[in-house]
């Protein structure tokens, strides 16, 4: 049974940081590229950044210079360093996992940006 399990989310005043986690069970999660993508209030969804099954490593510009993003192929687990967080990160953050036409999603992790 393909599991995908995000935490980490929560509240954070602006300029603050967060490390989202996302753990995969169910699947062979070295061989998948793993993204995060987000859905902010009133807008549609909007990937964030993806790591390869090599490593490699792509940001959205909104993001980009404020998230990291690594994985652990020994944990199964994808994480998203988030620093200098602005009221419009606030969103529901899915961990999401992508080989050829096959895609996992998790059930999201709610991060809310506010003073």
């Amino acid at each position: 049974q393909v599991q995908l399990v995000e935490s980490g989310g929560g509240l954070v005043q602006p300029g603050g940081s967060l490390r989202l986690s996302c753990a995969a069970s169910g699947f062979t999660f070295s061989t998948y590229q793993m993204n995060w993508v987000r859905l902010a209030p009133g807008k549609g969804l909007e990937w964030v950044s993806a790591i390869t099954s090599g490593g490699s490593t792509n940001y959205a510009d909104s993001v980009k210079g404020r998230f990291t993003i690594s994985r652990d192929n020994a944990k199964n687990t994808v994480y998203l360093q988030m620093n200098s967080l602005k009221p419009e990160d606030t969103a529901v953050y899915y961990c999401k996992a992508d080989r050829t036409v096959v895609a996992y999603w998790g059930q999201g992790t709610q991060v809310t940006v506010s003073s």
